[in-house]
């Protein structure tokens, strides 16, 4: 019996120091998005890194952000890749990670995140779009075109995916399909410039 007491004595004790844990946790947070808010990024950074805990997968993923708003880009990386390793199946620090990486022009870490996240998420939209426009920028436009095409497939009334997918039919020499999309496209958007500058491509 004394020994129950005693356990049950022992976890409330826990219980209370975790609650007051977070109350501190929580403060500790809410200082920094108003920083962040004032722009006062390192403030935030400081205010963070004092109740730094490397297994919170929360507290990982704010440094990620923060440092990445102070232009701390390898700090950054580092804490979203704790973040990654805390919480593998997580799509957020994979996104997050994808910020400072492209900042530093390390677009190879970039696509090894994002088809990180379509393994995890093969219909995940915005990285199928992310994926399509750097294709197209690097001009390999039947790669783009299988991007930007299961995009305009799950969402086919989409600006963005509908206007690129015009495009990549365009360089592909596909001008009867550029037509119709960019077509398409003047519907969502009547006075789109960049629809009616393909359309003008295509007389």
């Amino acid at each position: 019996m004394k020994r129950l007491t005693l356990l049950a004595v022992f976890l409330l004790s826990v219980l209370v120091s975790n609650s007051q844990d977070y109350t501190k946790l929580i403060a500790a947070f809410s200082d920094s998005y108003a920083k962040e808010k004032a722009e006062k990024y390192g403030e935030a950074v400081t205010v963070m890194k004092g109740y730094y805990d490397e297994k919170s997968y929360e507290i990982n993923l704010r440094l990620g952000w923060l440092t990445y708003l102070q232009g701390q880009f390898a700090e950054s990386i580092n804490y979203y890749g704790k973040a990654i390793e805390l919480m593998p199946y997580a799509i957020e620090p994979r996104f997050g990670l994808a910020l400072p990486a492209s900042a530093m022009g390390n677009w190879n870490l970039v696509l090894v995140q994002y088809n990180k996240i379509l393994a995890i998420d093969p219909n995940n939209t915005v990285t199928l779009y992310r994926m399509g426009l750097i294709s197209y920028d690097k001009k390999d436009y039947k790669q783009a075109y299988q991007y930007f095409e299961k995009v305009s497939n799950l969402y086919p009334f989409d600006y963005q995916s509908l206007l690129m997918l015009a495009w990549t039919n365009l360089k592909l020499g596909k001008t009867r399909e550029a037509k119709i999309l960019f077509n398409k496209v003047l519907l969502y958007s009547p006075q789109d410039a960049s629809a009616k500058e393909g359309l003008g491509i295509i007389k």
